[in-house]
């Protein structure tokens, strides 16, 4: 019995772990468009902002596990953007200072829906806008690439 019950413990530490493969929590979102705007001139890279509904939209949520989360995403990430968060969540109290930022900034880029990801160059100049797109990191990636 003590075999049996070890053993399906070690199973289901398998599985969990096979679950995560691939995944990660390691990137770095500023939440301040002119902080990222100075990083991407230091550093050479494109900006990428988020407009997001964290805690409400299937859509930001899917392409937050399908490609942001995962590894390849974050490899490509810390090589080649800077990443910048706007969330607008339902669920969560924002400091009033933040939520006006951030309703500011949609106004300023015409976010209509969410997701709304753009690519800006380091001057500010918007280069692309886009959302979802399925096919996982690989396919985001190539996406963003074309344009960059």
């Amino acid at each position: 019995m003590k075999k049996v019950f070890l053993s399906l413990v070690l199973i289901a530490a398998i599985l969990v772990g096979c679950k995560n493969a691939g995944t990660s929590d390691n990137l770095d979102w500023e939440t301040n468009l002119e902080t990222a705007l100075q990083k991407a001139q230091k550093e050479n890279k494109t900006v990428l902002v988020n407009f997001t509904g964290s805690d409400w939209c299937i859509w930001c949520q899917r392409l937050s596990n399908e490609v942001f989360s995962q590894s390849e995403f974050e490899n490509f990430a810390k090589e080649n953007l800077v990443l910048v968060k706007i969330d607008f969540p339902k669920n969560i109290e924002l400091p009033m200072e933040t939520k006006m930022y951030n309703n500011q900034l949609a106004q300023r880029f015409g976010v209509q829906g969410f997701p709304t990801i753009f690519l800006l160059r380091a001057d500010g100049t918007p280069i692309l806008q886009t959302g979802y797109q399925p096919g996982g990191p690989a396919n985001y990636i190539n996406h963003l690439k074309s344009y960059m």
